[in-house]
């Protein structure tokens, strides 16, 4: 059996940590490891209990969400956001601060959780309304060093499709594939594919 999930709740309002608690500690594959009110709290109870995926508001007294974000060092916490749908036109911010995810507090809680567990593996997670927010912060012309081909896998990258689904999508080899990631990698200067899929978002691409 894997460990469950380790998960820290950072928000200013006791009733919506209370909240959350209640929902994802159902969930077999989730540990609720401490809650934070503040962003003081929050970095304090990184660096204390180590929590694989923390959910952070980014509107808090004191320290801020994003401060939190411009704070984590090397934690190796993965960040999904959990805030207002009011926020939008602060996801460059965040995301470019460290955040693996964006979804707003209406979201269903079945998605939430689908929502941690894909930040937890390493992809890349944005609401619709989030990745709006996203692009409206592009700028710059599209892939303006990547051939057409690249700009076909940075695209399905962004859609967090692995090598062996892009080789299928595209009709070529798996070995293929990877010499076109490391080419675009190195022309995008991505130092992985979570931010590949960033970049490919800011510049429409996906």
């Amino acid at each position: 059996m894997t460990d469950p999930i380790r998960l820290l709740l950072v928000d200013d309002h006791p009733v919506v940590r209370r909240g959350l608690r209640g929902y994802l500690e159902l969930e077999p594959d989730f540990a609720v490891v401490g809650e934070a009110g503040d962003g003081e709290e929050a970095l304090a109870a990184i660096a204390a209990l180590d929590p694989d995926v923390v959910l952070l508001d980014l509107k808090m007294p004191g320290l801020d969400g994003q401060g939190v974000l411009e704070r984590l060092g090397d934690a190796t916490a993965r960040v999904l956001v959990l805030t207002s749908a009011t926020d939008a036109e602060r996801v460059p911010a965040a995301i470019t601060a460290g955040a693996a995810g964006f979804v707003y507090k209406d979201i269903d809680p079945d998605a939430l959780a689908s929502a941690i567990r894909t930040v937890h593996s390493g992809q890349l997670l944005l609401s619709p309304a989030a990745m709006r927010g996203l692009m409206n912060g592009a700028t710059g012309p599209a892939a303006p060093n990547l051939t057409p081909r690249e700009s076909q896998v940075l695209g399905l990258i962004a859609k967090g499709q692995t090598n062996r689904q892009i080789a299928r999508a595209l009709g070529v080899s798996e070995k293929t594939v990877k010499t076109h990631v490391t080419n675009l990698l190195r022309r995008i200067d991505a130092a992985d594919r979570t931010q590949a899929a960033l970049w490919a978002v800011r510049h429409g691409i996906g």
